[in-house]
């Protein structure tokens, strides 16, 4: 099992806050183009509806950093991209970004640290 975080109860607590009316839609629908563009052409598709509009859109979007990663760092890619960078590197973070293109809702889902270090 890799090392990572798990964010699912930051994400409660904000669907909670959105429900209660704590926070506005417009503070939790609040995707940057990129992301958006990011989510619609290699977003990773969710068994999964949208928690705020019920879209079935939802997708998983990656994103890698690391020191070594050079002209990679901070891309987003796709699990065949993932997989030949866990073979090629020592270590790097990947950050697992929730959206729905839809509504513009994202949430960090996790970090989990990748690489050769780190295989399991």
């Amino acid at each position: 099992m890799r090392h990572h975080v798990d964010y699912a109860l930051a994400r409660r607590a904000v669907l909670r806050d959105l429900r209660t009316g704590k926070r506005d839609r417009l503070d939790v629908c609040d995707a940057q183009p990129e992301l958006l563009r990011a989510a619609r052409n290699i977003g990773e598709p969710l068994d999964a509806d949208c928690p705020v509009c019920g879209s079935a859109g939802l997708v998983l979007v990656s994103f890698v950093y690391g020191d070594s990663l050079r002209r990679v760092n901070g891309r987003c890619v796709d699990g065949d991209e993932l997989a030949k960078l866990d073979a090629t590197y020592q270590e790097f973070s990947r950050y697992v970004v929730e959206v729905c293109p839809d509504c513009h809702w994202n949430h960090l889902q996790r970090h989990e640290l990748h690489g050769r270090r780190h295989a399991g």
